[in-house]
């Protein structure tokens, strides 16, 4: 078991942190900063002075050009063992990985983790992240639907719920669209965003109607 710290800013970081505590056996501790935060912050001591950063995995929903990188840096400084930034990754972040020798990931969404070789990021990733279904069909339609690993957000289990009792064709489309029906935080009018976390969740489905493909044949 790991022990994770959420550093959450408003509504950012909320969804994971319930999902962690509900779909994973993981310690989560919550550190929170102001949702309202100045466009520049030159001192960032006041926000990180005394957030707990101990855990094997730090998750920064700081949203924030100076915020990010700062946070990431105590967490490398404490003893974390693991990173996770929502956001793009920076020239900030390569030089904390260089200097602290720390895997950091960084993405605009959370459900495109998958395993990487880190010891942290990999039991982090064997419940959370890129998602996974384990799929029956009866007769032609979709009659459980299974998460083995889903999104931190917590949309791939709002996708299992919905898709039973769908034709086996119109599952993985389906999917899709009920990722983007989800409030998912994922920004929205790009061509990244929500709509790649519904094209990670299409896949996923149709990997998974793949196989069964296979089994019958």
């Amino acid at each position: 078991m790991i022990s994770v710290t959420v550093v959450s800013r408003g509504k950012y970081g909320e969804r994971a942190i319930r999902t962690i505590g509900e779909k994973t056996d993981f310690e989560v501790i919550e550190v929170p900063i102001p949702e309202d935060l100045p466009g520049f912050i030159e001192d960032t001591e006041p926000y990180t002075k005394d957030a707990d950063l101990t855990s094997d995995l730090v998750i920064i929903f700081a949203l924030h050009p100076d915020l990010t990188p700062a946070f990431a840096a105590c967490a490398a400084e404490s003893g974390a063992g693991a990173i996770i930034v929502s956001g793009s990754d920076t020239s900030e972040l390569e030089k904390i990985r260089d200097r602290y020798r720390i895997h950091i990931h960084a993405d605009e969404i959370c459900c495109a983790l998958v395993p990487c070789g880190d010891r942290v990021i990999d039991e982090f990733a064997r419940v959370l992240g890129k998602p996974r279904f384990g799929i029956s069909v009866a007769d032609g339609v979709v009659s459980d639907v299974r998460v083995i690993r889903g999104s931190p957000c917590g949309a791939s289990w709002w996708v299992a719920s919905q898709l039973v009792g769908t034709l086996v064709a119109d599952a993985p489309s389906k999917a899709g669209l009920l990722v983007q029906q989800y409030p998912c935080r994922a920004v929205r009018g790009t061509r990244g965003g929500i709509h790649r976390s519904a094209e990670i969740h299409k896949k996923a489905v149709e990997a998974e109607l793949a196989l069964i493909r296979e089994v019958i044949a």
